[in-house]
């Protein structure tokens, strides 16, 4: 059989599933099958695949149309230009946390911030290098992004998933980031409970689980029945973690640190509140993602 008439049934099997983007998809899990990029792929457009090809590939297009996610399929996913490993235990990096690391370093490399709600600027102290706590890393998508793209960076990766650590040490190793990126498991911060001291950071930053418990039977599938719930799932109310980050950070972060928080669409006014109500906070902003939803929230103590 052609190659242009499998991606042909490939795509109409994927629409059939209910797939998003299945031509997309058809063809992506073809490169990936025979490990090629898209222009061999264009190559092979004329030719006929091997039986045994052909079996390997529907196997994969099965998996897509059971509603299993591309990227856990393919191992990968692309975050801030940036190929990263992920699979069944992390989840999957998505464009709205990138709004999150570009804030995050334009702070870093910049020292203020200028996209807020309610407020025209934020400054904060200079610093010849940044100790940063990356908090719910889960792949360590934030982590390797910040260590690629800041130079004066040292990095904590944390999480409570001993799975989601294994993933984030192989994207620290793959890019390079062993002697500015630590990992430490643990439950927020637990990790660095000291008997005497603590750890302090110039910036806390975090995309945490903020999906209300109620609204997870409701998302798609590919979220749903794939994606790790202990990653989604933020409490009766979505705010659960923030909570506690919000009441404990003061204590781990140095004077003038930032506070960087990833939200739900939905969530910029409660959050808000959250800082308003706990005093060492000031200069609470937040920030659009590309839809126009607010999408990250920043402060300082």
């Amino acid at each position: 059989m052609m190659v242009k008439d499998i991606i042909n049934i490939a795509t109409r099997r994927l629409e059939d599933a209910g797939v998003p983007d299945a031509k997309n998809d058809a063809e992506i899990l073809y490169c990936h099958m025979r490990n090629i990029d898209r222009a061999k792929f264009f190559m092979e457009w004329p030719f006929n695949l091997e039986d045994e090809l052909c079996d390997n590939y529907f196997a994969l297009l099965d998996l897509r149309a059971e509603g299993k996610p591309l990227q856990y399929i393919t191992g990968k996913q692309n975050f801030m230009g940036f190929d990263l490993l992920v699979d069944e235990n992390v989840l999957i990096p998505r464009q709205d946390t990138e709004v999150l690391v570009a804030e995050a370093i334009a702070v870093i490399n910049n020292g203020k911030s200028e996209r807020f709600k309610r407020n025209t600027e934020m400054k904060v102290e200079p610093r010849k290098h940044w100790k940063i706590l990356d908090l719910c890393t889960g792949s360590g998508a934030i982590a390797v992004a910040i260590g690629r793209l800041c130079a004066n960076v040292e990095i904590t990766a944390s999480d409570i998933s001993h799975a989601a650590l294994e993933v984030a040490k192989k994207n620290v190793e793959r890019h390079g980031l062993s002697k500015k990126v630590e990992l430490a498991e643990g439950d927020l911060f637990t990790p660095f409970k000291k008997r005497f001291g603590k750890p302090r950071f110039d910036m806390i930053i975090s995309n945490p689980p903020y999906i209300r418990s109620g609204e997870i039977p409701n998302l798609q599938r590919e979220v749903k029945d794939f994606e790790p719930l202990t990653a989604l799932d933020g409490g009766a109310d979505g705010l659960d973690f923030y909570r506690k980050i919000i009441a404990e950070a003061p204590e781990y972060l140095k004077k003038n640190g930032v506070l960087m928080f990833e939200i739900g669409f939905d969530q910029a006014e409660d959050v808000v509140r959250l800082l308003d109500e706990a005093p060492p906070y000031t200069d609470v902003g937040v920030m659009k993602d590309l839809a126009g939803n607010y999408r990250v929230i920043i402060t300082r103590v």
